[in-house]
């Protein structure tokens, strides 16, 4: 008999004292003889993380990390959970990169032919997997020789480099539902957030079990946190669950919030919806103030150049991202932009990475019809045999979250099949300074396409608006070229192949 799967946590790495620790850098605020450490700290002072905590002075619970070692959790719950905020770190395996192994999927805790139909589901969609990997070949093989035709003669990197690019591409049709395995090191503070809300929309089961996890090993390590430590607010208990049930009382999912989303994008993966209307002039000013000087001692535009092209501020030709702590570069924080994107479950897995560039991201199963809503990759549509194979996945995994349904399986469970490629449909905000970072990483031909081509879209929406600021939204090679910094490509062996650096923002293009 097959049973649910739970995820599987270790405790790797964490402070030695951590509870103390926190007491004692709230002490050190207040100490006359400096330092307090975790072994000045007794029971006597538990009352300060007691009164610290309910009053919301938190930064004391940041200090002390704990490091897991997550395996067996879903893609969909890590989408959902553990990535859709920013005070985190991961480290997670790619599907890009590694080959995804039969059998390594999330089972609920359903039965009979409903467990049957989804496990039936899983293993098809793992076989048009494989499928693709295969019919993709051709197409890839050729997309990557007209990239690199002086490899022709070193098969070996050919089928090696083509394989992880047919992985990239076949994953779309696996269930969102498919394991990964991750590094995941948060705070204090996070883990105690996690615990308190982890009963909530899409994954509420396979979050708890996974917060549960890792509280109980924080709480074997330091019994002292359970001193602080509140319950989980039931899933009931969220804004979520009250108005959802509000909006859609006896309600079927209709495809009018869809088509008017999709209408609004006017044939872009991301449109820009809003801006500072004063962005360049507000930017320019604030590097004037960090001078020290008038308008008519430095134009608009000048300050500008100043600011944002590589030759003239050398920090973009850095391999660390220096802008957060440079006095210049902190005048790009003044600008902001606003877009409406549509991505696959896969390509957004990795867009919600960008941290500081957050997204509004939606319950999921508000946006599930029982037709096919997917993305495809556009080598996909290059290869007859392979549009079919995954056409005729998205087909079988939605025909199937129907059918479970049917047999009065919860969306929560039955979403699970829910594809990689399914559509995600949300709005994202960032200020130019990350932006800016986020543009020069996805703008590199190394991306993936779907970010890639979202990351372009914006680019040049904003140069539309903001010409001056616009022009210098451009990738790693560009901004080293620019900067004098050598060697322009910074991937090393895994050089694209393009010389992008020569190229304007219009003439990009790319099929891998």
């Amino acid at each position: 008999m097959i049973s649910a799967t739970t995820p599987k946590v270790s405790l790797v790495k964490s402070f030695t004292n951590p509870f103390r620790n926190a007491i004692a850098t709230a002490r050190t605020c207040y100490s006359s003889k400096g330092i307090i450490t975790d072994q000045d700290v007794n029971e006597k002072h538990f009352h300060i993380a007691h009164s610290t905590y309910q009053a919301g002075h938190h930064t004391t619970l940041q200090h002390a990390h704990f490091q897991f070692a997550i395996t067996d959790v879903s893609r969909h719950t890590i989408w959902s959970f553990l990535h859709s905020h920013p005070f985190y770190n991961s480290e997670q395996v790619s599907q890009r990169y590694v080959e995804v192994k039969p059998g390594t999927f999330y089972v609920p805790p359903i039965s009979g032919s409903a467990l049957e139909l989804y496990l039936a589901t899983q293993n098809k969609l793992m076989d048009y997997y494989h499928q693709l990997n295969e019919s993709l070949l051709g197409v890839t093989t050729s997309a990557y020789l007209d990239r690199f035709p002086a490899r022709k003669s070193d098969q070996k990197k050919i089928d090696r480099d083509v394989k992880k690019k047919t992985q990239e591409i076949a994953r779309y049709v696996l269930p969102v539902g498919t394991f990964a395995y991750l590094y995941h090191t948060i705070s204090g503070i996070t883990l105690l957030r996690y615990w308190r809300y982890c009963r909530q929309y899409e994954t509420p089961q396979e979050t708890r079990d996974l917060i549960e996890a890792m509280v109980r090993l924080m709480l074997d390590h330091d019994p002292e946190f359970g001193e602080i430590i509140q319950e989980p607010l039931t899933l009931e208990e969220t804004p979520e669950f009250a108005q959802f049930q509000q909006f859609w009382q006896g309600k079927n999912p209709t495809k009018e919030f869809i088509n008017e989303f999709d209408l609004s994008l006017d044939g872009r993966v991301s449109k820009l919806i809003g801006w500072s209307e004063q962005a360049e002039s507000t930017v320019a000013s604030a590097v004037r103030e960090v001078y020290g000087l008038a308008s008519s001692e430095l134009s608009d535009v000048e300050a500008i150049n100043k600011l944002l092209n590589p030759a003239e501020n050398k920090i973009f030709g850095e391999n660390l991202n220096l802008t957060t702590h440079s006095k210049l570069s902190r005048a790009m924080v003044h600008a902001h932009y606003s877009f409406r994107k549509k991505l696959s479950h896969a390509a957004d897995s990795q867009d919600q990475r960008h941290r500081m560039t957050p997204g509004s991201r939606p319950i999921l199963s508000t946006h599930i019809t029982d037709d096919p809503d997917y993305i495809t990759p556009v080598i996909v549509n290059l290869d007859e045999k392979s549009k079919r194979l995954y056409d005729e996945a998205m087909s079988v995994a939605w025909d199937a979250i129907r059918k479970l349904k049917l047999l009065g399986v919860s969306e929560e469970y039955a979403n699970f099949l829910l594809p990689n490629a399914v559509s995600v449909r949300f709005t994202e905000s960032g200020d130019l300074l990350n932006l800016h970072h986020k543009h020069q990483m996805r703008l590199c031909y190394n991306a993936q396409e779907e970010i890639w081509r979202a990351s372009l879209d914006e680019a040049l929406q904003i140069s539309e608006v903001h010409p001056n600021i616009g022009r210098f939204l451009l990738p790693p090679c560009s901004q080293r070229s620019m900067s004098g910094t050598r060697p322009i490509c910074p991937e090393g062996d895994r050089f694209c192949g393009i010389k992008v650096w020569r190229l304007n923002r219009e003439d990009y293009s790319r099929i891998i």
